[in-house]
């Protein structure tokens, strides 16, 4: 009979944690819009009105800010202190504002994006029922004004494509490094080594990391097809405790 007591209360352990884990689930998925609702709303968003071909400024797709997005609230990861680096016309940090992030911070070095990435958030976050405000910060981001430790990174950096930006992700993995818990990064395909090493030797570990299309429209003058699809790889890094 005290065996079948322990089992039974086991089992009832067992049970009540499912339930625990279940509810919790329905709470993050009930409390934020689905992955699909929140690519339409992003959809609305302007692009870069005269974007730089030495930045690399091209316009994080809808779809890919919605999948970063939703999957960092499912992980718990806007809770706390959100930072998007080079947030360009504000597609992350929007993204991450409706997907429920109470305090998010967006930085970047041109002033014209970040007019346009105001004007976005007036659009597309003013109607948001909860009211929350972005704060926008005009600076490079490997001088950045931060000083957290424990922050949830966000970042579609530059692939580095352009002469002069030749491992620009790099600078930007090493700022989420310095102010980051976790980080979420969007690269070029076939960076996934170069990811994986980065955060290895910074004590980090890739927890997650996906593909996704990233449509590239025709806005230079040395692009030669009306609009030309890359392989984005798309990582999360758990990065040590900083003391």
């Amino acid at each position: 009979m005290k065996a079948e007591r322990v089992h039974s209360h086991d089992q009832q352990r067992a049970r009540d944690l499912e339930r625990s884990i279940t509810l919790e689930y329905r709470h993050l998925t009930m409390s934020s819009p689905s992955r699909r609702t929140l690519a339409r709303r992003l959809e609305s968003l302007e692009d870069f009105s005269e974007p730089s071909p030495a930045l690399e400024q091209y316009l994080t797709p809808p779809e890919l800010a919605a999948h970063l997005c939703h999957l960092a609230g499912l992980q718990g990861d806007l809770e706390g202190q959100v930072v998007d680096l080079g947030t360009g016309t504000g597609m992350l940090a929007i993204a991450a504002t409706l997907a429920g992030g109470d305090r998010v911070a967006a930085v970047d070095v041109d002033a014209g994006a970040l007019a346009v990435a105001q004007q976005n958030e007036q659009v597309v976050v003013a109607d948001d029922d909860r009211g929350r405000a972005i704060d926008w910060l005009r600076g490079d981001v490997t001088r950045h004004p931060f000083s957290v430790t424990d922050a949830t990174v966000l970042s579609n950096p530059p692939f580095g494509a352009q002469r002069g930006n030749r491992h620009a992700d790099r600078e930007f993995l090493e700022t989420a490094r310095e102010i980051g818990a976790v980080s979420y990064t969007i690269h070029n395909e076939g960076s996934q080594e170069f990811v994986e090493s980065f955060a290895a030797d910074e004590g980090g570990e890739v927890t997650h990391a996906f593909r996704a299309a990233f449509p590239l429209p025709k806005q230079f003058d040395f692009h030669t097809e009306a609009e030309a699809t890359l392989e984005a790889e798309v990582f999360r890094i758990e990065w040590p405790t900083r003391v």
